[in-house]
């Protein structure tokens, strides 16, 4: 749980870093990359990510402007990419102006239990982290370059000269 709303923000800034660079390596083509036809394809997913920052916090206070729950999945991967940008900015700024410390702590309804707004700042970046793997694996399905987040990707450390850790 977030006490403070400086350490979600700092917290946000790495992980929202590591989403952005998952989907501007993002082609229109491998949007439609699944696992099997009844699992959602990678452009679903990243779109999931985006939807899910007003969606999770719905039952706050918290005012800022999304793309509209139940928005067609975009068949354009430089326009979700720029849609998380903008949504991720509109979502930083919100929290900046409404909200402060004492806010964690006050209590919302999620889905049925009772949490405090520290909590749901919690889960928002657990839930991106979460589906940010699954991208990873339908990403080297379609074939794409998969960036380094907590570390250096296979691609990334042949590009320093060295070799990936072995199997």
């Amino acid at each position: 749980m977030f006490q403070s709303l400086n350490h979600f923000l700092r917290s946000w800034e790495f992980e929202n870093e590591g989403t952005q660079k998952l989907l501007n390596h993002l082609t229109d083509e491998a949007l439609d990359q699944k696992i099997t036809s009844e699992n959602w394809n990678l452009g679903r997913i990243a779109w999931h990510i985006i939807e899910s920052i007003s969606i999770i916090t719905s039952n706050t206070e918290l005012k800022f402007e999304s793309p509209a729950e139940g928005h067609p999945v975009p068949k354009s991967a430089q326009f979700i990419s720029a849609c998380y940008q903008q949504t991720t900015e509109t979502f930083i700024k919100a929290l900046k102006d409404q909200w402060s410390d004492q806010t964690l702590e006050e209590r919302i309804d999620f889905f049925g239990r009772e949490i405090p707004n520290g909590s749901l700042l919690m889960f928002l970046l657990q839930h991106q982290c979460h589906h940010r793997g699954q991208m990873t694996v339908l990403m080297r399905q379609a074939g794409l370059a998969v960036p380094g987040i907590y570390g250096p990707s296979k691609e990334e450390w042949a590009k320093m000269g060295m070799e990936a850790p072995s199997k």
